[in-house]
């Protein structure tokens, strides 16, 4: 791997943190998973937060905090997936 190619992947980690930190800070979470393949992105959130929610709610609280990024179109092709605690404990294994 070159300098370029090194600093490129560097770039798209800190980016990744970058929005694994803005969701737990607009959102009552236990963990975040964000990846990336691609321009597709795929989070993983887990939290009380979502217990009682349906899916386009969960959803919604997800892309809530993400919207400057997804209208500027820096992120698209969103996969979200939204577990409560237990939900997660159940889900895990087939979601990492």
């Amino acid at each position: 791997m070159n300098s370029n190619e090194t600093e490129q992947v560097n770039d798209e980690a800190a980016k990744l943190k970058e929005i694994e930190q803005l969701l737990l800070n607009a959102l009552s979470l236990d963990e975040v998973h964000v990846t990336q393949a691609g321009t597709h992105y795929k989070i993983v959130a887990v939290g009380e937060c979502f217990d009682g929610m349906g899916r386009v709610k969960q959803q919604q609280s997800i892309y809530g905090p993400l919207m400057d990024r997804i209208t500027s179109g820096e992120l698209h092709a969103l996969t979200i997936n939204a577990f409560t605690p237990t939900q997660w404990k159940r889900e895990k294994v087939f979601n990492m």
